[in-house]
């Protein structure tokens, strides 16, 4: 996926659908004429600074969790999280921030929000959700949902969520995102009013076109592969961290019971008492500093998972390009047919067995009226057809196009993210070692001393 992917021709390439339905709409008080003006010059190039208005005027933070108890759609007594979502509009000119609307929502809303944003942008990367439920634990770590450290970690996930999303030059000009940021009450109605359920594509359909399709556009196979490798190797990545945080974690926890030999021994001696003592403390808190340093492990683990998750974002995309190349093969198919059944009727030779072929046989020739009737039917079957094959075949170039750009995007801002992400870790390893190191030379300190 690193290298760009290069021009390959095509024969029935499938096109994306235009950003189906609503119209965009920014954030029409923070973003205003200028929102107005992008919206006019439409869809960016994809850069990840150039179309980030939205963000300069505003803050987007999940400030807060609570847990809350309600009834749910069976009206059963269930057990939830809510988070709380600020937005602050900024005013460059002293460079303050005032808080304009706050609301709480739950991590099923955010679902509901992204689920959307998926089927009115087919061709757009949609960013990932955290986790609902903890993976990669290692033993000492809660994977209950309602845990307190995870929580917590999922509040940061979603803030991370919504700046993306803000930040994206086409999904941050979208109303129904706009609402939810802004509007509490009846926001899940205007959701479902756009009707984007109906507009969804079903599993069956999609698994269906990727075994069918006869002309699959190389470069959407190619990425559907990488994205499943870097889910692999992420998938890999985390398991690895898992079971070398169990280990490092008995590792300094036993650490602790030369704090509490070093002590029983000290009770015994004089001259050396005081050193043992002095020992035994640091070795203690060289075990207690363990829970602090693989907390800190996690926000790192999390970075990782958002690109875990990230690779079934790729997939969506290249699904709907099978989608797209399927229907347009379809419609090239049916085409054909059509038009050899006009030429077998206006020529009176049938080229292939078929029911109608047989029907003839059996109960003689059409009327030259009939004939011509049938002919006439088909011709505007054809025109209409060969009108529908060429709005395929540019929605399909256009959907190649835009896709292509947000993957280009999407790519630069991995290769930041990871890169950041694993240079941090490696730093944070470093750190770490280091006050091990300081641990031990306090200790033979202590030990030179007695």
């Amino acid at each position: 996926m690193e290298q760009a992917p290069p021009d390959a021709p095509r024969q029935l390439q499938p096109a994306p659908l235009e950003p189906l339905g609503l119209p965009d709409a920014g954030l029409q008080a923070a973003a205003g004429e200028e929102e107005e003006g992008a919206r006019e010059e439409g869809p960016a190039d994809g850069t990840m600074t150039e179309n980030n208005f939205w963000l300069k005027k505003i803050e987007i933070s999940v400030s807060e969790a609570e847990k809350r108890t309600g009834r749910n759609a069976m009206n059963m007594q269930e057990t939830y999280t809510a988070y709380l979502i600020e937005t602050r509009s900024v005013d460059h000119t002293d460079g303050q921030s005032v808080l304009t609307d706050s609301l709480w929502r739950r991590y099923s809303e955010f679902e509901l929000l992204r689920n959307y944003l998926l089927v009115y942008y087919p061709h757009v990367v949609v960013p990932p959700l955290p986790e609902k439920r903890a993976e990669f634990v290692w033993h000492k770590l809660s994977a209950d949902n309602m845990d307190p450290d995870f929580v917590e970690r999922r509040r940061i996930g979603l803030e991370n969520f919504l700046l993306r999303v803000a930040s994206h030059p086409i999904l941050c000009r979208d109303k129904i995102f706009y609402l939810f940021l802004t509007q509490e009450g009846n926001w899940k109605e205007t959701v479902n009013e756009t009707g984007f359920q109906l507009k969804a594509d079903s599993r069956l359909k999609a698994l269906n076109a990727t075994f069918r399709v006869k002309n699959p556009d190389k470069r959407f196979t190619e990425l559907k592969h990488y994205s499943d490798e870097l889910q692999s190797v992420i998938s890999h990545l985390l398991r690895v961290r898992a079971r070398v945080a169990d280990r490092l974690y008995g590792v300094y926890k036993v650490h602790g019971n030369y704090g509490r030999v070093f002590s029983e021994w000290s009770a015994i001696e004089k001259e050396m008492g005081d050193g043992l003592q002095s020992a035994g403390h640091h070795m203690d808190v060289y075990a207690s500093s363990i829970d602090d340093i693989l907390e800190d492990e996690e926000h790192y683990a999390d970075q990782l998972k958002e690109y875990l998750f990230y690779a079934e974002a790729l997939r969506a995309v290249c699904r709907k390009h099978e989608l797209m190349q399927y229907d347009l093969e379809m419609a090239a198919q049916d085409l054909a047919s059509k038009k050899q059944q006009c030429e077998e009727l206006a020529t009176g030779t049938v080229r292939t067995f078929s029911l109608k072929g047989m029907t003839t046989k059996l109960f003689g020739q059409e009327t030259p009226e009939q004939r011509e009737a049938r002919i006439k039917v088909l011709e505007e079957q054809i025109n209409e057809g060969e009108q529908q094959l060429k709005s395929k075949n540019l929605e399909g170039r256009e959907f190649v196009k835009n896709a292509w750009a947000d993957i280009e995007r999407f790519k630069e801002q991995k290769n930041h993210d990871l890169k950041e992400a694993l240079i941090s870790y490696a730093v944070m390893q470093i750190s770490m070692c280091k006050k091990g190191i300081q641990v031990w030379t306090n200790a033979k300190e202590c030990f030179s001393k007695m």
